[in-house]
């Protein structure tokens, strides 16, 4: 079972890999998007981690209510409401339970995806993070090893993509060949939740 430790763990991790690869996350951005993609989600982690050090919330879901909740106020652009709406959702489905299983999370990640694609009209093949998230939370019902593989093959699968949405659907072809930077930074969170699960 999974109790608050773990997804405090989950965030830490996840703040941690933010700071290890803002910079190539900002380098991906540069060609499709405003080339602020690594430093907005490096204010926005950090801010995460020092309030739940604060706070340090007792469930896990009340762990992530207040993640995305930090994550919508300091953090710029689409990432901040996208990764807030994300984590706040999925919070919210986790509901009031002291622990929760693997199942119950794979169940909760599903609906904070599906409040993501509400919010941004996304749908996997329009090269956003969603393209890494669904594969993601189909793969961790296998477990949290899988997940990330999954999500991982799902960022690198954008790079042929054309955008269908957000900043670089202006580019029309000219975004086809770049890796997408919020489908990158959407790995580092499910490899990052792996790596809190010892995986």
């Amino acid at each position: 079972m999974l109790d608050a430790d773990f997804f405090r763990r989950w965030m830490t991790v996840t703040a941690t890999s933010v700071e290890r690869e803002a910079e190539h996350l900002t380098a991906l951005d540069s060609p499709i998007g405003d080339a602020d993609h690594g430093s907005n989600l490096l204010r926005g982690f950090t801010a995460v981690a020092a309030t739940l050090d604060k706070e340090a919330p007792d469930t896990p879901g009340a762990v992530l209510t207040l993640a995305g909740r930090q994550l919508i106020s300091t953090v710029g652009g689409a990432s901040g409401p996208l990764y807030g709406t994300l984590l706040r959702r999925t919070g919210k489905a986790l509901g009031d339970a002291g622990e929760v299983g693997e199942e119950q999370l794979a169940e909760a990640l599903r609906a904070g995806v599906e409040a993501v694609m509400t919010l941004g009209g996304a749908a996997p093949g329009d090269k956003t993070m969603i393209d890494t998230l669904v594969p993601a939370v189909d793969a961790l019902g296998t477990g949290f090893a899988a997940a990330r593989t999954a999500a991982e093959q799902g960022a690198l699968a954008t790079t042929p993509l054309q955008a269908r949405k957000g900043r670089a659907s202006y580019l029309g072809e000219r975004s086809i060949g770049h890796q997408d930077p919020g489908a990158t930074s959407a790995a580092l969170l499910i490899a990052a939740l792996a790596e809190a699960a010892g995986e």
